[in-house]
C-alpha cells in the first residue's frame, strides 16, 4: 500500500501561495471590468442575484453576466486560499499560517462588504473601501509567497533609517491607493447610472493623487540612490529598483487616461497596475529581511557579501 505523504514540500507551498497570489490580483481586475461596464448592479441584490434567484436571469442580460461571473469567481478564489491553508498547515513552515489564515478569511469579510456596496446602491465610499481591502489581500499574499520561498525570515539587512524609509514609502503607497479611490469614486466611472458620486471636484482631487504619487516617487528615487551608494544588498536594490519602474509606469498611464478623458481600456490598465504597486511595495518591505540563514547584519558591505 502506498503511503501518502504527511506534510508538503516547500515547493508545492510556493506553487500555492503564487497561485493566491496571482489569483488575488485576478479578482480585483475583473470587478474593475464589472464597474467599467456598467455592470456594478448587474445583480440588483446580495446574496442572490435577484430577489427570486441566486443565478443571473435572461431579464438582467450583459450587465448580469458580468456581475454573476466575477460573483462566481469569489468561489475560484476561496478554493485558491484553502488550497493554500491546506498546504501551509501541512508543511513545516508555521510561520507562514498567520498570513494563509488571513489570507483566507479576508474573502469573506470582502464578500460582506462587496454586498453591502450592491445593497448601498453602489456608495463611492463603501465601492473605495470594497477595493482597498483588496490591495492588503493582495499585499499579504505577496508576502505569503514570497517568504514561502525561503527558510524563514532572517536579520535585517538595513540600518534602522534604511528601515524607515521602506516604511514611509509604504505608507505614502496606501495614501496613494486611497486618494485614487476618492478619484475614482469622484469621476464618470460609477458603475451603474444610478450610482452616486463623492460629490467632490474631480480635478481637485486628481492634483491630489497627482501630488502625492510624485512624493511617492521622490522617496523611492532617494531609496534607491542611497541604496546604491553603501552597496546594500542586492536584494533589496532590485526590489527598489522594480518599483520604482512600475510607479513610473503608472505614473505614465495615470496622465495619459486623465488627458483622453478616461478610456476604458486605459483604466483596466491603471487597475491592474494599482494591483503591481501593492505587490511590488509588499516585495520591497519583505527584502530588508534576509532569510533565516543569513547572518546577522554587522556591516553593509558585509551583508552585501553575504547575499550575493
Amino acid at each position: 500500500m502506498q503511503v501518502l505523504p504527511t506534510a508538503f514540500s516547500p515547493a508545492v507551498v510556493s506553487r500555492v501561495a503564487l497561485a493566491n497570489a496571482v489569483a488575488n490580483g485576478v479578482i480585483v481586475v475583473t470587478g474593475g471590468a464589472v464597474r467599467l461596464t456598467g455592470s456594478g448592479l448587474g445583480c440588483p441584490t446580495w446574496p442572490r442575484c435577484t430577489d427570486a434567484s441566486f443565478v443571473v436571469t435572461p431579464e438582467l442580460a450583459g450587465h448580469g453576466v458580468v456581475e454573476f461571473g466575477n460573483r462566481l469567481l469569489t468561489f475560484v478564489l476561496t478554493a485558491v486560499a484553502v488550497a493554500t491553508v491546506v498546504a501551509v498547515f501541512r508543511s513545516a513552515r508555521r510561520d507562514l499560517r498567520p498570513l494563509a489564515a488571513l489570507s483566507l478569511l479576508g474573502i469573506p469579510a470582502q464578500a460582506l462588504l462587496g454586498g453591502i456596496t450592491v445593497l448601498t446602491g453602489l456608495n463611492p465610499w463603501t465601492v473605495a473601501a470594497h477595493f482597498l481591502v483588496s490591495m492588503v489581500l493582495v499585499a499579504v499574499a505577496t508576502v505569503l509567497w514570497l517568504l514561502s520561498r525561503e527558510p524563514g525570515v532572517g536579520q535585517p539587512l538595513l540600518r534602522r533609517p534604511f528601515v524607515l524609509l521602506v516604511s514611509g514609502i509604504a505608507a505614502v503607497t496606501a495614501v496613494v491607493l486611497v486618494v485614487g479611490t476618492v478619484v475614482t469614486g469622484s469621476g464618470p466611472h460609477s458603475g451603474d447610472p444610478k450610482a452616486g458620486r463623492t460629490g467632490l471636484d474631480p480635478e481637485l482631487v486628481s492634483q491630489l493623487h497627482a501630488d502625492v504619487v510624485f512624493l511617492l516617487v521622490g522617496l523611492t528615487v532617494a531609496l534607491l540612490v542611497a541604496l546604491y551608494a553603501v552597496d546594500s544588498p542586492g536584494r533589496v536594490r532590485r526590489a527598489a529598483r522594480d518599483l520604482l519602474i512600475v510607479q513610473l509606469a503608472q505614473g505614465l498611464v495615470g496622465y495619459v487616461q486623465y488627458f483622453t478623458d478616461l478610456p476604458i481600456g486605459l483604466v483596466m490598465v491603471h487597475m491592474l497596475g494599482a494591483v503591481l504597486i501593492t505587490a511590488f511595495t509588499a516585495r520591497l518591505v519583505w527584502s530588508v529581511r534576509g532569510p533565516a540563514s543569513e547572518l546577522p547584519l554587522n556591516s553593509p558591505a558585509e551583508a552585501a557579501t553575504a547575499i550575493r
